[in-house]
C-alpha cells in the first residue's frame, strides 16, 4: 500500500485545497413567522460565488491515495463561500464524494444559521446527508434539535424525534425545559414548498404536555409570507354569543396579499371578512369588506323594545356589512396623499363586530393631501365623522345623525427663511366648509332653575369660513437681561352661512333664554389687528447643590373688540373646547379654534420657575393672572355653545391659574395645577397627579375637580379619582389594575385588573374590566386575553378588549 503523509502545524498558516468539493448549506432552518405585509421572499439556498476557493486549516492533513481519502485532524476549520465548518476530524472520500465531520462539529452558514452535532455525513455538494444528535440555532434565535436528520435532493430535510422552540436556553440551567416547545416524531422541512410540517407532535408548556397534534404545518422559518391558516381567535359578546375566528392568508405576490376570515357566532351566525393589501414603491393601500346575515337580530332589542343596533326585529335574516379602505402614498419627499374611508350598512356594525381598524367609537373618514418642507406646512382634507352608537338615528340625542361633512378643511403655514426687519414673520391660512343634515343641539338646566338652556353645537345647513393671518415678532435683550418682544398681527375672516329654518328657530329660542340678540348672518367679513409687547426677565440663582431660574413675565395685547360679539351671529364649530389654565395663560388668543377670536386689550402677568438639583431632582412652576384692560371681554359674550361661560376669564380680573411639579431620579413625580377664584381663592378647577415608576411596583394617582358649568353643558360639579398600580411578582410575572371613582355620583365609573407573563418567547395577558353608567348605574363587563408564542403566532380576543385596562 502506497501512502503519503503530510503533516503541518497551524502556525504555518492556511493550506489551500484547490478543486475541492463545494461546501454548501447543510440545513436552513429559521423561524416560522405569521405572514406580514408584502415583502420579498429571500431564496433559501446558500449561494456560493463561482470561483470560490476552499480554505482549510488543521493540525494534520493525511492523503491516502489507495483509499482516495483526505483527512484533516485536530482543530479543523474550513471556510468556503462564507460558510464555515469547525470540527475535530474531517474525512473526504473522492470516490463516494462524501465528507464526514466528527467531534464537536459546528457549521455556520452564510445566513448566520448555526448547526451543531457530533457527527455529520454529507455528499460533496451537500444535497444529501445524514446528521446524528443535531442542534440548530437560526439567526432569529429559533432552535431545532433532533436525534438524527437526513437531507435528500437538496430540498427535503427530515428531523427524527425533533424538538422546536423559540425560547433561548437558560444559561444557568441549560437542561431546563423552555417555556414552550414542540416535540414531534418527524419534522419535515420542504425547501421548495417553503413549509415545515410536524407529525405526531406534542405541544409542551413549562415542561408539561398541553396538547397532542397529529399533524400541522407552518410557513418555512425563513419565509416572511406564506399562504396558509393563521392562528385562530375567540371572542364573546352578550348579543353575539361565543365566536371562533379562523383566518386564511393568501400570499399572492411579493407586493400584494389577501386575508379571508370566517367567524362563527353562536347567536348571530357566520361573519365573513376579506382584506386585500398591496404595496408599491411609494406607498400602500388596503381594502376590507365584511358582512353577516344575522340569525337573531332580536338580541339587540333594548329595554324599550326597540332593536336599536340592527334594525327591525321582524327581519330574521337582517344583513349588515361594511367596506373600508386605507392608503398612504408619497408623491415626492415633501408631499403625501392618503385616505381612510368607512362605508357601512348602519352606524354601529363595525364596532358591534369589532372589525379591526374600524371599530373605534368615533371614526373619522378622511381623504387628505399633506406637504411639509422645513417650517412650512400645507394640509387639505375632506372629513366625515361617524359616531358608532347603539342609539336610534331618530332619537334627538343620537350623535351619529348630527355629525357633519367637512368639504374641505385647509391649513397652511409659511415662515420665510430670511428675517424681516430683524424679526420673524409667519403666515397662517385656515379654511373650512361644513355641511350638516341634522341640527346638533343640547339642553342643560342651570342652578335652581327648571328652565332648560339650549346650546346649538352645530347648525343644520352649510357654513364656510376663510381665515388668513400674519404675525411678526422680534426679541430684544437689554444689558440687564430683560427680554422685550414686540409683536404685530393682522387677521381677516370671510364666511358664508346657509342655516335651515330648524336652525334659525333653535338659535332664536337660545337667544331668548339668554336675553341676547339673535343676529345670525348669512355672510360675514371681519378683521382683528393686534399690537403686543412681551416682557421676560429670567434670573438665575446658583447655589452649592442646585440652580434655579425665576422668570417674571408680562404681556400686553392691544386690539379692537371682537366683531359680531355679544350676540348669536356666527356658528362656532372649531372653538368649542376651552380650558383656561396655566398652559394657556400666556397665549395671545386663548380660543382653541378660528371661529372665535379674542378681542379687546388684555394683559397677562405671572412668572415661570424651574430648578435643577445635583441629586437629580427637578422642579417647575407657573403662576399668574389675566386682566381685561379695555374693550369688550370676548369671554363674557355668549355664542352658540357658551364657550366662555364659567371659564375664569369672563370677568375683568381673571381667576388665578398655577401649576407646580417635580421629578426625582428615583422614579417619583407629581404635579398640582388649578384655577382659583380671584377674590375668595376658592378652587374652581384642580388636578393632582402623583406617580412612582420602578421595580417591583409602579403606582399612579390622579384627582380631578371641575366646578359646574351649566351653560357650557356640565350641570353639576365633577370630582373624580383615578388610581393605577402594577407590581412584578417575579422576574416575568406582573399584576396590574386601575379604577376611576366619581365622588359626586358615588359611582365606580370603571375598574379593571390584569395579569401578565412575559419572557423572550411567550406572552400571556388576561384582563377583566367593568364600566358603569353614572345615571342608570348599568354595568357592562369585558374580558380580554392574549397568548403570544414567538414565531408561532397569537391567540385570543380582539385588541380593543385588552386596551380597556392596559
Amino acid at each position: 500500500m502506497r501512502e503519503a503523509v503530510l503533516r503541518s502545524h497551524r502556525q504555518a498558516g492556511l493550506a489551500r485545497l484547490y478543486g475541492a468539493s463545494a461546501l454548501a448549506c447543510l440545513f436552513a432552518c429559521a423561524v416560522p413567522l405569521a405572514p406580514a405585509l408584502a415583502q420579498d421572499v429571500t431564496d433559501m439556498a446558500t449561494n456560493v460565488p463561482s470561483g470560490s476557493q476552499m480554505l482549510l486549516a488543521a493540525d494534520t492533513l493525511v492523503y491516502n491515495n489507495d483509499d482516495q481519502t483526505v483527512t484533516a485532524v485536530g482543530a479543523v476549520q474550513i471556510d468556503y463561500g462564507g460558510n464555515k465548518l469547525v470540527a475535530q476530524r474531517v474525512v473526504y472520500n473522492r470516490n463516494t464524494k462524501r465528507m464526514v465531520a466528527s467531534g464537536a462539529v459546528e457549521i455556520i452558514n452564510s445566513d448566520g444559521t448555526k448547526i451543531n452535532s457530533e457527527h455529520i455525513d454529507i455528499t460533496d455538494d451537500f444535497a444529501d446527508g445524514f446528521v446524528n444528535a443535531l442542534r440548530v440555532e437560526t439567526p432569529e434565535k429559533a432552535y431545532f434539535a433532533a436525534e438524527s436528520a437526513e437531507r435528500m435532493g437538496g430540498v427535503l430535510t427530515t428531523f427524527h424525534n425533533g424538538v422546536y422552540t423559540a425560547c433561548e436556553p437558560c444559561e444557568d440551567k441549560p437542561d431546563k425545559a423552555p417555556t414552550w416547545r414542540v416535540k414531534a416524531r418527524k419534522i419535515i422541512w420542504n425547501g421548495e414548498k417553503k413549509t415545515v410540517r410536524f407529525e405526531n407532535a406534542n405541544f409542551e408548556f413549562f415542561g408539561f404536555p398541553l396538547a397532542y397534534l397529529p399533524a400541522f404545518e407552518i410557513a418555512d422559518p425563513t419565509v416572511k409570507r406564506k399562504s396558509g391558516f393563521l392562528i385562530p381567535g375567540i371572542n364573546y359578546k352578550t348579543d353575539l354569543g361565543f365566536g371562533v375566528k379562523v383566518p386564511y392568508y393568501f400570499a399572492l405576490s411579493p407586493t400584494y396579499d389577501l386575508t379571508v376570515t370566517g367567524t362563527g357566532y353562536t347567536k348571530q351566525g357566520f361573519l365573513g371578512e376579506a382584506e386585500w393589501r398591496q404595496r408599491f414603491n411609494n406607498g400602500e393601500y388596503a381594502l376590507k369588506i365584511a358582512g353577516i346575515r344575522q340569525e337573531s337580530p332580536e338580541e339587540f332589542i333594548n329595554s324599550s323594545g326597540v332593536n336599536v343596533d340592527s334594525g327591525p326585529a321582524s327581519d330574521p335574516n337582517k344583513f349588515r356589512g361594511m367596506m373600508g379602505t386605507k392608503g398612504q402614498f408619497a408623491i415626492n419627499p415633501r408631499w403625501d396623499f392618503g385616505w381612510d374611508v368607512l362605508l357601512q350598512s348602519d352606524k354601529n356594525f363595525s364596532r358591534t363586530y369589532s372589525i379591526d381598524g374600524f371599530s373605534d367609537v368615533t371614526h373619522q373618514s378622511t381623504i387628505y393631501l399633506t406637504g411639509l418642507d422645513g417650517r412650512n406646512y400645507f394640509d387639505v382634507r375632506a372629513m366625515r365623522f361617524e359616531v358608532q352608537e347603539n342609539t336610534l338615528s331618530s332619537n334627538p340625542s343620537a350623535r351619529a345623525a348630527q355629525q357633519p361633512w367637512v368639504l374641505p378643511s385647509l391649513d397652511y403655514a409659511y415662515i420665510p427663511d430670511m428675517s424681516v426687519a430683524g424679526g420673524q414673520l409667519s403666515f397662517n391660512v385656515n379654511a373650512r366648509v361644513i355641511s350638516r343634515d341634522r341640527l346638533d343641539q343640547a339642553f342643560e338646566t342651570a342652578y335652581n332653575d327648571s328652565t332648560p338652556v339650549e346650546r346649538v353645537r352645530g347648525i343644520e345647513g352649510q357654513s364656510s369660513r376663510l381665515t388668513a393671518e400674519a404675525e411678526w415678532k422680534r426679541t430684544f435683550t437689554t444689558d440687564g437681561g430683560l427680554q422685550l418682544t414686540p409683536l404685530l398681527a393682522l387677521r381677516g375672516d370671510a364666511g358664508y352661512v346657509n342655516a335651515t329654518s330648524n336652525s334659525l328657530a333653535a338659535i332664536n329660542e337660545m337667544a331668548t333664554n339668554l336675553g341676547v340678540e339673535d343676529n345670525m348672518r348669512t355672510s360675514l367679513a371681519r378683521y382683528m389687528a393686534t399690537a403686543g409687547l412681551e416682557m421676560r426677565w429670567p434670573v438665575l440663582f446658583s447655589m452649592p447643590s442646585s440652580s434655579h431660574i425665576v422668570e417674571p413675565m408680562a404681556q400686553v395685547f392691544v386690539r379692537p373688540n371682537e366683531q359680531y360679539v355679544g350676540g348669536l351671529a356666527v356658528p362656532n364649530e372649531d372653538a368649542q373646547s376651552f380650558v383656561f389654565d396655566a398652559s394657556t395663560l400666556f397665549e395671545r388668543d386663548k380660543f382653541s379654534g378660528y371661529d372665535r377670536v379674542e378681542g379687546g386689550t388684555r394683559a397677562n402677568v405671572g412668572f415661570r420657575y424651574s430648578g435643577a438639583y445635583d441629586n437629580g431632582w427637578s422642579t417647575n412652576a407657573i403662576f399668574g393672572q389675566s386682566y381685561q384692560l379695555a374693550g369688550q371681554n370676548s369671554f363674557t359674550a355668549p355664542d352658540l355653545v357658551n364657550v366662555g361661560a364659567y371659564s375664569g376669564l369672563d370677568k375683568p380680573t381673571s381667576d388665578y391659574v398655577g401649576l407646580i411639579g417635580f421629578n426625582s431620579p428615583g422614579g417619583f413625580s407629581g404635579s398640582l395645577s388649578g384655577r382659583f377664584d380671584e377674590q375668595s381663592f376658592d378652587v374652581r378647577r384642580a388636578e393632582v397627579k402623583a406617580a412612582y415608576s420602578g421595580l417591583p411596583v409602579s403606582l399612579s394617582a390622579k384627582y380631578a375637580f371641575i366646578q359646574a358649568q351649566p351653560l357650557y353643558g356640565f350641570t353639576t360639579d365633577r370630582h373624580e379619582v383615578t388610581l393605577g398600580a402594577s407590581t412584578h411578582l417575579a422576574e416575568n410575572w406582573r399584576v396590574f389594575g386601575t379604577g376611576t371613582y366619581d365622588l359626586k355620583q358615588s359611582v365606580l365609573v370603571k375598574d379593571g385588573v390584569g395579569f401578565a407573563y412575559n419572557d423572550s418567547c411567550f406572552t400571556y395577558l388576561m384582563t377583566f374590566s367593568e364600566s358603569r353608567d353614572t345615571v342608570t348605574k348599568e354595568v357592562s363587563q369585558n374580558v380580554g386575553f392574549n397568548l403570544s408564542f414567538r414565531t408561532l403566532g397569537d391567540f385570543g380576543t380582539s385588541q380593543s378588549s385588552i386596551d380597556t385596562i392596559q
